[in-house]
């Protein structure tokens, strides 16, 4: 099977706002263009205490949201903090979306989005690979300014891919084998701290950008973890993970540690500096991110025996590992929310998601939905059997009025979820500008009455 790359390179978003949008031909979106869409009409068998539900959701909220997310402007969380880092489980918070709850997540998604700023994707410059701004100034030029965050470390992802010979006849930057691939940053601001409720520590990964992150997300088949527990999971079998990611994540070399090096020594000097202060650590990534951010979150649990609250914010991310591996998450005490476009295809990969009977007690049956039992039986003794992790907020490009060429870059794209984000309301009603619409007609077939 023949394959082609091409770096993607970041450009500018066209956001709208809440107000009512002039008419446009496109909203431009990282390397790709969108027609807008004509609103699907909804069903208007809708009773007025479901209307009355929703009203309260259309407070206005633009799109860059940098200025209302971060310091004096934003909501006050205060005790309830743990119940937005998902002490338990996001229930009530998702379906409809609770607004400090949005806020949570696009803000965090802001801060992966400075890392792709950060990043140099020009593959003829020397500096390809690296982070383009130093550390004092890279959230205030990226776009991040005033967060009360200030970086402490970066990192770096390394292949563990060994290249043929006939590689070194390629230019460069293909055969890059370790990358700038985010940060370590700390709330250092006093109001911020106190609008947390705690002392937050952010880490922040971008997705796939260079060939060999390419390469190493190909290889699909499952892993076992080093160190892992022992005692088997549910169904017999040992924790793994995604081979390529593991790679990328404990690979290292002479100039430069692993990812996983990098992380540990920060976060033990972190803990050593602010261990007696509530404190939270938040990973949050998109694509190859996203799931760097999950096996981040485990080791640190696994590593630090009084480790804080540790939470995921995944964005488009793949599948990550096996059953016995979602169990040690939950065993662990790992929080891991995936915010997901029913539209995007990585968030489908790899391999296979086998599913039990509801009744698992009496049942230990297991299925895949739209598959003759021969396959499954033949799946299920193989390394292409992943699991699902954490809790998820299920998003639908088709849902949004703004979006309506959808391709497989676009839905992917790390814009499109936060645009998705910002105006999902519910499942029975996920777009805001749609509720908007049935809103004021709701209320002028009130007056004609």
């Amino acid at each position: 099977m023949n394959l082609s790359m091409k770096l993607a390179r970041p450009c500018t978003f066209l956001a709208t706002t809440t107000h009512t949008p002039k008419p446009s031909k496109h909203v431009s979106i990282r390397c790709c263009t969108l027609t807008q869409a004509v609103v699907r009409p909804l069903k208007k068998s809708l009773d007025d205490q479901r209307i009355k539900s929703w009203e309260h959701l259309l407070d206005p909220m633009d799109y860059d949201l940098t200025a209302s997310l971060f310091t004096s402007k934003a909501v006050k969380l205060g005790n309830r903090w743990k119940e937005y880092q998902g002490i338990q489980n996001w229930e009530g918070l998702l379906d409809p979306l609770d607004e400090n709850l949005r806020g949570e997540i696009l803000r965090y998604g802001y801060f992966v989005e400075a890392a792709y700023r950060s990043f140099d994707f020009d593959s003829s410059s020397p500096t390809y690979g690296t982070c383009r701004y130093p550390k004092s100034t890279l959230l205030d030029r990226s776009g991040l300014p005033e967060t009360g965050y200030r970086l402490t470390r970066n990192l770096r992802a390394t292949s563990g891919i060994q290249l043929p010979r006939w590689f070194e006849k390629a230019p460069s930057w293909v055969a890059i084998q370790s990358s700038w691939i985010g940060y370590v940053a700390v709330c250092r601001d006093k109001e911020e701290i106190a609008r947390l409720g705690r002392r937050d520590v952010v880490i922040a990964l971008r997705g796939t950008a260079t060939v060999l992150e390419w390469l190493e997300n190909l290889r699909a088949t499952l892993s076992p973890l080093p160190n892992a527990d022992s005692k088997p999971g549910p169904d017999g079998s040992e924790p793994m993970v995604e081979s390529g990611f593991l790679s990328l994540y404990t690979s290292g070399t002479a100039e430069s540690p692993s990812l996983q090096e990098m992380v540990r020594e920060e976060i033990s000097r972190i803990l050593q500096t602010y261990g007696d202060e509530p404190l939270s650590l938040t990973i949050t990534g998109h694509s190859l991110g996203a799931a760097l951010a999950t096996l981040t979150a485990y080791d640190i649990k696994t590593t630090f025996e009084h480790a804080p609250m540790v939470t995921v914010m995944s964005f488009g991310g793949p599948r990550v590992g096996n059953r016995s591996f979602r169990c040690q998450l939950e065993k662990q005490g790992t929080k891991v929310l995936r915010i997901v476009n029913s539209d995007d295809l990585i968030t489908k990969v790899p391999g296979f998601v086998l599913e039990e009977d509801s009744d698992v007690s009496k049942n230990r049956h297991i299925y895949m939905a739209g598959l003759p039992s021969w396959i499954q039986k033949r799946v299920e003794g193989t390394q292409w059997v992943y699991a699902e992790v954490g809790r998820e907020l299920r998003l639908r490009s088709k849902d949004s009025p703004y979006l309506n060429s959808i391709n497989v870059a676009t839905c992917h794209d790390l814009k499109t979820y936060l645009h998705l984000v910002n105006g999902f309301v519910s499942s029975n009603c996920q777009f805001k500008a749609t509720v908007r619409r049935v809103l004021n007609n709701h209320n002028r077939e009130k007056v004609a009455v």
